[in-house]
């Protein structure tokens, strides 16, 4: 089977198939692909065409594989805590996207995030002894829920979390659609998307952000 071959797939074609491979994950349902992938070794020594880069959280409950329903050699998948962007993670998309000519970049966040909640605590009570490592990824994450402890949801610490997990997706995902001048040029002239997504731990439901710009082909 294995169709992931990202010269050949569009972005919007790329959002299709993640989103029926979601709806599989959702239903209990394994696809042909993913049950196929072992035999899918040796075809993929030449070579790999992801159809989609994905750049989620490290959280050990949201697989990009398994809650996509793909299997070997279909996404490119970048994980880390708070699916934060730093320089390195920005040079790996770009690696993935030029590399591959994959056109499509999901970065992908989760409900009950941990890296969220644990630049939340740090903001309303500061920790004396924080990793300088840990701070780091609680700095990227720190603008965009420092503006929401400035409205009314301090009061409600459930729709603050809610919050601030999305604000957090939608400012990585600006960061790499604004943060790099090889994206910006994928974005113009290679119908490269970059859009944000939130799995839900209760429903295993990917609800994407499509509230942006499209450029695709």
């Amino acid at each position: 089977m294995g169709l992931g071959h990202g010269s050949m797939i569009s972005a919007s074609e790329s959002l299709a198939r993640l989103k029926e491979g979601n709806a599989r994950f959702v239903a209990d349902v394994r696809g042909e692909d993913a049950l196929a992938s072992h035999a899918r070794r040796a075809e993929l020594l030449g070579g790999q065409e992801p159809f989609a880069i994905i750049l989620g959280c490290s959280d050990s409950r949201v697989p990009a594989e398994l809650v996509f329903d793909q299997g070997l050699g279909d996404l490119f998948v970048i994980r880390v805590a708070g699916n934060v962007v730093a320089p390195s993670q920005v040079g790996s998309v770009e690696f993935a996207a030029e590399q591959f000519n994959t056109r499509l970049v999901v970065v992908m966040g989760h409900t009950m995030c941990g890296a969220v909640t644990a630049t939340v605590n740090e903001l309303i009570q500061p920790s004396e002894n924080r990793s300088p490592n840990l701070g780091s990824i609680v700095d990227r994450i720190r603008p965009s829920v420092e503006i929401l402890l400035e409205t009314d949801l301090r009061n409600d610490r459930d729709e603050l979390m809610r919050q601030a997990v999305r604000a957090n997706i939608r400012a990585a995902t600006n960061h790499l659609r604004h943060g790099s001048q090889l994206l910006e040029s994928l974005v113009e002239k290679n119908g490269l998307r970059i859009v944000g997504a939130e799995y839900c731990l209760e429903t295993g439901v990917v609800e994407f952000f499509e509230d942006l710009p499209k450029k695709q082909v």
